[in-house]
C-alpha cells in the first residue's frame, strides 16, 4: 500500500483528497495545513507521495516543494491548483513537481495523476 501525506489548507479539500485516496487503497499517513507544517510531515512520515496545494499561508506550495526536494531530491509531489494559477503550476514543475491536477477535482484525472506516480515505485 502506497502512504501519501496531503497537504492542502483547507480541511474540507483535505477530508475529500484524503476519503479518494483510502477508498482507492492508499494510506493517507498525515496531513498539513500549510507549506511549513508540509515540510515538518514529510521529513516525520516519508510517504511516497504528496499532494501539495499551491496557495498556502505561511509558505506556499512551490516553496515547500522545493524545501522537501534539497531534503529528498527523489521525492514524489503532486501539485494541486485552483483554475487560473497556471505561473504557479509552471514554477512547480519547473521545480520538480511530477505532475499537477486541478481543482474542482475530477477523480478520474486525481486517480490518472495518483497512478502514474506511484508507477516508478
Amino acid at each position: 500500500m502506497h502512504k501519501v501525506l496531503v497537504v492542502d489548507d483547507a480541511v474540507f479539500m483535505r477530508n475529500i483528497i484524503k476519503d479518494f485516496l483510502t477508498k482507492n487503497g492508499f494510506e493517507v499517513v498525515g496531513e498539513a495545513g500549510n507549506g511549513a507544517e508540509a515540510v515538518q510531515k514529510y521529513i516525520q512520515t516519508r510517504p511516497d507521495l504528496v499532494t501539495m496545494d499551491i496557495t498556502m499561508p505561511e509558505m506556499d506550495g512551490v516553496q515547500a516543494l522545493k524545501k522537501i526536494k534539497e531534503n529528498d531530491p527523489l521525492a514524489k509531489i503532486i501539485i494541486c491548483s485552483a483554475m487560473g494559477q497556471e505561473k504557479m503550476v509552471i514554477q512547480a514543475m519547473g521545480a520538480g513537481a511530477i505532475d499537477f491536477i486541478v481543482k474542482p477535482f475530477q477523480e478520474e484525472r486525481v486517480l490518472e495523476a495518483i497512478t502514474k506516480a506511484v508507477a516508478s515505485l
